[in-house]
């Protein structure tokens, strides 16, 4: 096209010449010869000008994304930012910067700011091909330059990378799962933390979250034993005087109508009197009537006892219990009533004392010593009813969690999570969930790390760092993945950072500060509901969610896992947190209606289509991990 316009430039002169040339009034002529020169000059040489700025306008679009390329790289110093640019600029520009006149700079500026510069000489072409030797007049080449400006890192970053190391990701894909997270890690974490810091946090998952030792912050304290001071079921024995026309003489005896009493031990007593549960009738000061009976019996024989209850069953006493009616305990250690010695379901009497359904009068009398260790969700051991509605099971408590209690509705009346500071109210419990799991699917080794920088061991201070972490990971268990989402969401929650050390506190929620991102991976579905801290009855019975016979008789209060997961990340996506998701070699079905399905939930969570990535292959893992660590990176530039 250039070359067209030249030979277009050059007829019409030729033209214009010929015309003034056949001239021949004055002094036109002359005037045509000596002007000439300079026409052609101007003519020509604005071709050249044109040339050149397209090449600058070029040469500015490619420093542009020269220098946001530097930006985006994880360099820190001027040389390799140098050598990014340039290799940068050089893919734009082909056919520039491969001799002396042409010259770039690629500068970092207090750590956040990369400052471009580049010069290139555009050889003049039309000037010296038509008028040499006029055209010398001309540099052989007009330089051409062009400046650009990109600011790095303007936001600090807090990645949660939380990862599937449940059993079926044991051999290749659990190594190849590792170096994708250790390579992402290396992609994020800058090793300048100032101005601007860089930080990720590791929730690995299986069937729950281990917490190690931020449990206690997180799930609060587990209620231990306390102490038996006594147990009893009635007041110490009184001597009856006379027993005549169905009236019982007791001096002082200190009933009350409607009391029950148990008498025992009056000779040629008529039938019906000794070893029964009497209702008292009537009561005067040294009497009483006893419903039902209106017999004798020998004077100065026997005793009775009111019972604290109608039915005299034996009362425990144990000092601030926290029991409830229903609750399940285990009692032990208990001497002379070794009866007590058994798990019982309690009925709370008041904040010190509760029945055990034990009949008092079989009992023998309470010695002294005994523990009581409560069985409910929130105690270091649980007592509860297996799937079968009848079987009493026992399970140890463990620094994993499992799902938080929903306690919010939406306008629709529907529960939804928040991602409030954990602890207890007045109206709610805010703690997170706790855990009991069982032998054949135990509490996963492997622990929350949370935000942090440091990406090696730091020996000196035996800090283990994330890639240490991550090289650790052992792969065991079933798959509750809500439970991993909902903790990728607290890792970097500001309302958490009670849970968590100092160094390790989340930055508030504010976009224009901090880029705060979940990556959530998972290789199956979604089988490990929870109900007060047990897998509840709506897992699976075929063992893929563990044990059946260890699953609770009561349903998940917060909903399917899969729904569960959808609705904490619609959670963090109010909060502008960044999702993105890897679905690895998950089936593609979408199962029935509704959420039912890993991918789905996969589907579903990312931010937006191209956050989604489904890698089949080990190969592709680490690829999928590898991009979204650059995407990361880039979303840490502000412009």
């Amino acid at each position: 096209m250039d070359r067209l316009k030249r030979a277009c430039g050059a007829a019409g002169l030729k033209s214009l010449a010929s015309r003034f040339l056949r001239q021949t009034q004055g002094n036109v002529a002359m005037m045509f010869a000596m002007a000439l020169p300079v026409l052609l000059m101007i003519t020509l040489g604005a071709i050249d000008i044109h040339q050149a700025s397209k090449v600058k306008a070029q040469l500015q679009d490619a420093l542009d994304a020269a220098a946001l390329a530097a930006a985006r790289s994880n360099f820190t110093d001027d040389v390799n930012i140098n050598t990014v640019g340039l290799a940068a600029l050089k893919a734009n520009m082909p056919g520039y910067f491969g001799k002396d006149g042409d010259t770039a700079s690629f500068t970092l500026v207090d750590n956040r700011r990369v400052e471009a510069e580049a010069k290139v000489d555009v050889k003049v072409l039309v000037a010296n091909v038509f008028l040499p030797p006029y055209g010398k007049l001309l540099d052989d080449y007009l330089p051409v330059g062009a400046s650009s400006e990109v600011v790095r890192a303007s936001r600090n970053v807090e990645v949660a990378l939380v990862l599937d190391i449940t059993g079926s990701m044991a051999g290749s894909p659990l190594v190849s799962l590792k170096e994708a997270a250790k390579e992402l890690v290396g992609l994020v974490v800058q090793e300048q933390q100032s101005p601007f810091t860089s930080r990720v946090a590791l929730v690995p998952y299986s069937m729950g979250v281990n917490l190690g030792d931020y449990a206690a912050k997180a799930r609060g304290p587990l209620q231990t034993s306390t102490t038996v001071q006594g147990a009893d079921w009635a007041d110490a024995a009184k001597s009856l005087s006379r027993v005549s026309n169905g009236s019982l003489t007791a001096n002082n005896h200190g009933l009350k109508k409607d009391d029950y009493v148990w008498i025992s031990g009056v000779s040629n007593a008529s039938s019906g009197l000794n070893n029964r549960v009497h209702r008292v009738s009537s009561v005067t000061t040294n009497s009483f009537q006893i419903s039902g009976f209106s017999g004798n019996g020998r004077n100065n024989t026997g005793s009775f006892r009111r019972c604290w209850a109608p039915d005299c069953q034996v009362w425990v006493t144990s000092n601030q219990h926290t029991l409830s009616t229903g609750d399940w305990v285990k009692v032990s250690g208990v001497q002379g009533m070794s009866a007590l010695n058994n798990t019982f379901q309690v009925t709370k009497i008041s904040d010190d004392q509760f029945s055990v359904g034990l009949w008092g009068p079989e009992q023998s009398a309470y010695s002294r010593g005994g523990a009581v260790q409560c069985g409910y969700d929130g105690c270091e051991r649980r007592y509860f009813i297996g799937r079968d509605n009848r079987t009493l099971r026992d399970l140890s408590s463990s620094t994993c969690v499992s799902e938080r209690l929903w306690t919010e509705r939406n306008r629709s009346g529907a529960l939804i999570p928040t991602d409030r500071s954990p602890g207890r109210t007045s109206e709610r419990d805010e703690w997170g969930g706790r855990n009991y799991p069982h032998e054949d699917n135990r509490c996963l080794s492997n622990t929350l790390t949370p935000l942090t920088d440091q990406v090696n061991d730091d020996d000196k201070r035996g800090v283990k760092g994330l890639n240490s972490q991550i090289d650790a990971y052992r792969a065991a268990g079933s798959t509750a993945g809500q439970i991993g989402i909902e903790w990728g969401w607290y890792a970097v929650s500001p309302n958490f950072n009670t849970v968590w050390p100092s160094a390790s506190s989340a930055n508030l929620y504010d976009t224009s500060k901090t880029l705060k991102a979940v990556v959530l991976m998972t290789d199956g579905e979604f089988n490990n509901p929870y109900c007060q801290g047990v897998i509840s009855h709506d897992a699976p019975s075929n063992g893929s969610a563990g044990n059946a016979n260890f699953q609770i008789n009561c349903s998940a209060p917060n909903g399917s896992p899969f729904a569960q997961s959808v609705a904490l990340c619609e959670g963090m996506k109010k909060e502008n947190i960044v999702i993105y998701t890897v679905g690895f070699n998950l089936s593609t079905s979408t199962g029935g209606a509704g959420v039912d399905t890993a991918y789905e939930v996969m589907q579903q969570c990312a931010t937006s289509k191209e956050h989604f990535f489904t890698p089949n292959k080990n190969t592709d893992l680490k690829e999928a991990f590898r991009a979204i660590g650059r995407d990361i990176t880039r979303l840490r530039i502000a412009r």
